[in-house]
Order: structure tokens, then C-alpha cells, then sequence
């Protein structure tokens, strides 16, 4: 089975990896695991030898036989045939634990944390600039690490190389752990609403400060009152502020409209 470029297969080849992987894991014995794109089911194995009750949702209609085949013996295994960025878990209970495709990382993360039925926690082997951007250490925030982080704590617990994987990458990778994933962070949907809505358009335009940015979702003067109350400077740009701060800024938003 040739890897396919066009759907970012990258086999992981690395039994140090796999390892690291199901230990971020913490599975417990008969506990749901959504794995997208076990590809030729180096993973899998170590979920299925956890003792997992692994659902492996697969796109390439080429590996379909080829994984029913491997695992045909596994009454812990369920292969279903589809597309993570369409497919919608019916359980409500789970990990998601996976080797996504990397063009993909950012669509997945969105998709899944924001189900009505979010994961448990989610462990993926993503490029580790982009895990590392998540985490933000350097104090500089990205849409995407406050897109995460509004929903659950990321570690980089593993670093992986470039070789771990067939065809070699160019870029080396992380595993990408997501735990105490909830909603406590939001008042009710339209505060989530809000604060995305506040994000995208304080991300718009980087180089520009945020006030500016923000204008298209209110009016500089309630803009400038709320800055002033939460001690954000004029000159503050998007990637400055931190979550705290955000979730701050949309519920008085939220608050002027009366409905928080």
C-alpha cells in the first residue's frame, strides 16, 4: 500500500512512539477510543493491546480490507469507513487518540472540541511547531492556542522525529495532549459564540492593534471602556492577550446585549 499525498498519509513506523502515545493515553481497560486514520494499524495495536474498545474510522477505501484483515480476530475493534471532518461520534463517552494528517490539524481540533459531545481528552500526533504554538510557552498567543486552550489544558508530553514515520516528513512531530476538556470556560452558548466571533476578528489583521481589529464587532467607545476595565493596553496586538482576558472581554460584550 503506497501512502497517498493527497490524503497526508505519513504511517507511523515507531514502536517508542506508539508507546508514548497509548501512555498519554491513560486508557483504562474497556474505555471508547476514536482513533482517525489508523492507516495500516501500527497504532491500533497498542490501543486494541491496552484494552481498549478502539472505533477506527478510516478514509482510504484502499485500507479497508487491508485493516479488517489485521484485526478480524479483535472483538474489541469496530472499522468504520469515512471522513473525520464529517463523521460525528454517536457515543457520547471517549479519547480520541490518532495520527491525524497535519494539513488537517487545525480542522480536527476545531471539529471535535466543539462537538455537543466533546472527547474526554484527545492525544494526536501533530507537527511540533504547530504543538508547540498550541502549548504557547513563549507567552504568545496564536487562534489556534486560544482555540484549544478555551476548551482544555495542552501538553507536549513526547517529541517525535522525522524518521518515526513512512514517507520521512520534512518536519519533525509531538504528541499533542488535551485534557479536562469541557465548557466551563463559556456562560452559555452565546458567550461561545461571542468569543470566537471576538477572536477571528481580533486575529484578522496582526499587525494591526486589537481595538482596531475589534471595531467590526462593536463600536470603538464601548471598546475603549472595556479595555480600560480589564487593563488591556490601546496598543495591545491579539497574540498579547491572554485567555483570561478574552473570555473577560466577550462576556461583557455578551453582557451588553443582555442575554448573559
Amino acid at each position: 500500500m503506497r501512502p497517498k499525498k493527497s490524503l497526508g498519509q505519513n504511517f507511523l513506523t515507531s514502536i517508542p512512539a506508539r508507546i508514548a502515545i497509548v501512555k498519554a493515553g491513560e486508557i483504562h481497560k474497556g474505555e471508547t477510543i476514536l482513533e482517525i486514520g489508523p492507516g495500516k494499524g501500527m497504532l491500533t495495536v497498542g490501543l486494541l493491546d491496552a484494552q481498549a474498545r478502539v472505533v477506527a474510522l478510516e478514509k482510504d477505501t484502499e485500507l479497508i480490507p487491508l485493516l479488517s484483515e489485521l484485526f478480524k480476530d479483535y472483538k474489541n475493534f469496530t472499522l468504520l469507513e469515512g471522513d473525520a471532518l464529517t463523521y460525528e461520534p454517536t457515543f457520547h463517552h471517549y479519547k480520541l487518540i490518532a495520527n491525524i494528517p497535519y494539513y488537517i490539524t487545525g480542522a480536527i481540533l476545531s471539529r471535535y472540541l466543539t462537538f455537543k459531545h466533546q472527547p474526554a481528552m484527545m492525544v494526536v500526533l501533530v507537527q511540533r511547531e504547530v504543538a508547540e504554538r498550541i502549548v504557547a510557552k513563549d507567552g504568545k498567543h496564536s487562534l489556534l492556542s486560544l482555540s484549544v486552550q478555551a476548551y482544555g489544558t495542552p501538553t507536549i508530553p513526547y517529541r517525535v522525529s522525522r524518521g518515526s514515520f513512512y514517507p520521512i516528513p520534512n518536519v519533525d512531530s509531538a504528541v499533542l495532549k488535551i485534557e479536562n476538556i469541557n465548557r466551563n470556560n463559556f456562560k452559555n452558548q452565546y458567550h461561545e459564540d461571542t468569543f470566537f466571533q471576538m477572536l477571528h476578528a481580533g486575529f484578522a489583521h496582526k499587525r494591526k492593534f486589537l481595538i482596531r481589529n475589534l471595531e467590526t464587532v462593536t463600536g470603538k467607545g464601548a471598546l475603549l471602556a472595556y479595555f480600560h476595565q480589564l487593563k488591556i493596553s490601546e496598543k495591545a496586538r491579539a497574540e498579547d492577550v491572554t485567555l483570561d482576558t478574552w473570555l473577560s472581554l466577550s462576556l461583557l460584550l455578551c453582557s451588553k446585549s443582555s442575554i448573559v
